[in-house]
Parts: C-alpha cells; structure tokens; sequence
C-alpha cells in the first residue's frame, strides 16, 4: 500500500489556505484573496454581525412586539345561541363535526364555545363544547341536553 492510494476519509480536516505566502502559494499574491481597496481589504476589519453597510439593520426594522403572546394557545371560536336556533333543528346533535359542515365555524377550528347571546327555543343536543353559564341556562330550559 501506498500513500497515494489510501482512501480519502469522510469529514476529513483539509489544510488551510495559508495566506499571504507570496505569489507561489495559490491564494494570489499582494492582495491575499481580499480583492482591492474597500473596508474588508484593510487590516484589522471587524463589522458586527447585522451590519448592513450603513443601512438600517433587519432587526431594527421590525416592528416590537408589546407583551406575551404564547405561541400554543388556542382560541375559541364563539358561536351564539340565535344561530344554533337558526340552523339546527328540535332534537339534533351540536358538535364540532355538525357545526364545520353547516358551515358555521372553520375547517380548522379547534375549539368551540357557545354563548347565551339570544333565545333559543328547540331540544339541542350538546356535545364535546364549551357552554358559558347563560347558555347553559338557556339550553337547559328549553329541554336540551349538554353531554
């Protein structure tokens, strides 16, 4: 076996380019792979790290965000008494499945709570959603039922 026949390592570590050794070395030669004149081509160049040439940096051009928003909440979508009255009729089932292919709330509403805002006077059955206490009142006046 031979050096030259030994097979390259994966994520081997390569020599560096050694800089400034003279027109010889590969990396040209008086100015070093810095290109000419130009802040980067002097010595000692140091810029921060969102510096944008003078203009103003990203990070400052975004807006600030006031307070503490989490980012896993989830909202409810709020439906009223008045338009489950409206859409359902005596005896049928209100659940989340019913209220997306009435059309009532979205596709991807994830949670669902129904307010006492209007008269409701048909048997509904609830099920699997939130109910404020009015609501409540109301459904279970009217002979409903809320599982």
């Amino acid at each position: 076996m031979y050096l030259h026949s030994l097979p390259k390592r994966k994520n081997r570590v390569e020599k560096a380019k050694r800089i400034g050794r003279g027109y010889g070395s590969g990396v040209g030669g008086h100015t070093v792979g810095r290109g000419t004149k130009g802040q980067k081509s002097r010595s000692g160049h140091k810029s921060l790290v969102g510096f944008e040439g003078g203009q103003t940096p990203f990070f400052r051009r975004m807006p600030k965000y006031m307070g503490f928003k989490p980012i896993n909440r989830i909202e409810n979508v709020v439906v009223n008494l008045d338009i489950l009255s409206e859409n359902y009729k005596t005896g049928e089932e209100v659940n989340l499945e019913s209220l997306v292919s009435k059309g009532l709330i979205k596709k991807g509403a994830k949670s669902v709570k129904i307010l006492g805002s209007g008269d409701i006077k048909k048997k509904l059955e609830i099920e699997g959603l939130l109910i404020s206490k009015t609501a409540q009142e109301k459904i279970i006046k009217a002979g409903g039922s809320i599982k």
